[in-house]
Order: C-alpha cells, then structure tokens, then sequence
C-alpha cells in the first residue's frame, strides 16, 4: 500500500530540527492561505510534536492542500531541501523551483496578460492529439513520478489533459511556457490554429 499524505507530512516534518520545527510552527502562522481555510490555532500549534502538526495540517487543510501549505512553509524558513523532498514524494507542485526562462513568444500575450494555456484551456483538453510524447517532455522538469503515472492511467487524451490541468494552480508561468513548448513541438497545427485565432 502506498504512503498517505500524513505519512509524507510526518517524514518531513520529522526530519527538521528543534529550531527549524519552531521557524516551521512560527511561519505556518503568518502565510497567506486559501479562501475557505483558516489558520491554525496559536495555542494548538505551540505544543504540537511533528505527529500532532501532521494531524493538525491534515485536518485544518484536508490532504492535498496540506502537503502543497506544507511544502510552501519549508521553503520559506529555509528548508528547501525538506520542501523538493515533500514535493517529489507526494507527487504535488512538481514545478516549484525552476530554472528562470524567456517566455516564449505568443505564450503570454493574449489581451488581459493571460497565458495561452489558459486562453486555450477548453480546446487544447478537447484537440489534443498527442498526449504521452508531451508528458514525457514535462516528466522531472515540471511533472513528477506519481503525476505522469497518474495522468498516463486516464484512457482518453481528453481525460488526460484534463488530469494535467488539475495540478496548473501551483504552477507558475515557467511551468506553463514548458508546456507551451511541448504542445507546439507535438501538436503544431492545433497551436497555430489557437493563435491565429
């Protein structure tokens, strides 16, 4: 059987120091967090060992957005390797540290600054030729393991990009031009189509 998000949680949070589980507990206070959710409570938080923390985050921030929060509090009090660690297991945000790139040209340029995967969500799921070879052009630079895997499992192209598109919110726009640029180079005239629109 394979790990929980709690079991993911506990050997991060496990594997940080006295001091940095305090940075940690002090940070989670402070991040702006998602509409809809609130912060734990100070008194909760100030006893809580990394088994009680794992608990406490799950329960406060149900599994997948507890593990991305999680991830997001350890890179902010300097335990990047911890956070790449959690990222990589659990299979979240595969594209949290990239390497800064040049957007690509037509990619960001739509009227309101949007993205062109953005602009073009709704085609680009159901006009998607070609799946796999750009899966495995995103595969460790962008997409994990445990995503390609997961997205791979779906039966129709459709049902696979829209699984990629699920895990878009905690990317940022390097992530998404990696994407362009895979589209492009697998499905040329369906991008070319989409921009002379």
């Amino acid at each position: 059987m394979g790990k929980t998000a709690w079991d993911h949680l506990l050997e991060a949070l496990e594997d940080l120091g006295e001091q940095e589980l305090k940075r940690f507990k002090g940070k989670l206070r402070e991040v702006p967090i998602k509409a809809g959710y609130e912060h734990i409570p100070k008194g909760r938080l100030e006893k809580a060992d990394p088994l009680d923390l794992a608990e406490l985050l799950i329960s406060f921030y149900a599994e997948d957005y507890a593990l991305e929060l999680a991830a997001k509090v350890l890179a902010e009090v300097h335990c990047k390797p911890q956070a790449e660690r959690l990222r990589a297991r659990s299979g979240i945000g595969g594209c949290s540290y990239p390497q800064p790139s040049v957007p690509s040209a037509g990619a960001t340029s739509g009227t309101n600054g949007s993205h062109f995967i953005d602009r073009y969500r709704e085609d680009l799921i159901n006009r998607t030729a070609s799946v796999e070879p750009v899966l495995d052009r995103l595969h460790s630079s962008v997409i994990t393991e445990a995503q390609y895997q997961k997205i791979c499992a779906k039966e129709t192209n459709q049902e696979k990009m829209r699984e990629l598109y699920k895990l878009m919110p905690s990317w940022n726009t390097t992530c998404k031009d990696k994407l362009y640029e895979a589209l492009k180079s697998q499905n040329p005239y369906l991008i070319d189509d989409l921009e002379g629109k």
